[in-house]
């Protein structure tokens, strides 16, 4: 039987000792780590992800900018709010929630955030940065995924990681993250050939395919360590992540459940971004 990782603890102690960092900032410093938050129209799991993110900024003292735009706003007009963001020297990190309407362009906007406020960490300059191996800032999950990892006392040095996913998002950057801590990684997608082969594979499994429980108990190798990054939706109103929980329990070493396992650390690092950028904004 599986250690269960408890990504809600440990993102729990992140976020405390924000709080304890911030209210530093502000007593010695005068200043308030800030973080704007773009919505474009009435997504219902977008508003609910935004509304997580300002009470998380909130809790930890920070200050939280909320911009809920109409969804049929221009993308000119959406790249003139992200203008009068990057000047705003109360603001330090920005991001627009994901998706977009159609008729906006996401890499435009994407590109539109100065780098030194894309705590997002998307920005082709970041995206560039953290392939040197020199990030100005990591995107937020894969971020919470290796302090899990760190926490837990799980090095992947030597070890062979396999990501299942390949979204700019979670699977490049994973991957890019587990080769700087020298990680032989093996990345597989929908049209990999042999999937079940190839995770049986790995010592640790990052699962960031996006479909519900597609990653069965007997596709994990025995004392493995499970990363489960998927959270899915049932039509009963559940959520399970892209790993059956109740199966892979069974043959990992280690396991993260979803929910309850990376979602919380993705918050946590996004705060944890922000406090990083208002830090490097005093010098």
């Amino acid at each position: 039987m599986a250690h269960v990782i408890d990504g809600k603890r440990i993102a729990a102690e992140i976020r405390e000792s924000l709080r304890v960092e911030v209210q530093w900032m502000r007593e010695q410093q005068g200043r308030v780590p800030g973080l704007a938050v773009i919505i474009v129209g009435d997504d219902p799991a977008s508003k609910v992800y935004v509304r997580m993110k300002r009470q998380a900024c909130e809790a930890a003292g920070m200050a939280s900018f909320h911009h809920e735009l109409p969804g049929d706003i221009s993308e000119a007009a959406l790249l003139e709010v992200i203008k009068k963001l990057n000047a705003d020297p109360t603001v330090h990190g920005i991001l627009t929630q994901l998706p977009l309407p159609d008729h906006i362009s996401e890499r435009a906007v994407i590109e539109a955030i100065a780098p030194e406020k894309d705590v997002d960490g998307f920005h082709p300059y970041n995206v560039g940065m953290l392939a040197i191996g020199a990030p100005l800032f990591v995107p937020c999950t894969p971020f919470g995924v290796m302090e899990l990892l760190r926490v837990e006392g799980i090095d992947p040095k030597s070890k062979h990681v396999v990501v299942v996913g390949r979204s700019n998002i979670v699977g490049k950057p994973m991957a890019m993250l587990m080769l700087a801590a020298h990680a032989t990684v093996t990345m597989c997608h929908s049209r990999s050939v042999d999937l079940p082969g190839l995770v049986r594979a790995a010592d640790i499994l990052v699962a960031a395919v996006g479909k519900p429980k597609m990653i069965s108990g007997d596709w994990i190798r025995e004392g493995a360590v499970v990363i489960d990054v998927g959270t899915n939706r049932l039509p009963d109103g559940s959520l399970c992540g892209d790993v059956d929980f109740a199966s892979a329990v069974q043959r990992a070493g280690y396991i993260t459940p979803s929910p309850g396992g990376v979602g919380p650390m993705t918050i946590a690092m996004l705060l944890k971004n922000t406090v990083m950028s208002a830090r490097r904004m005093q010098v």
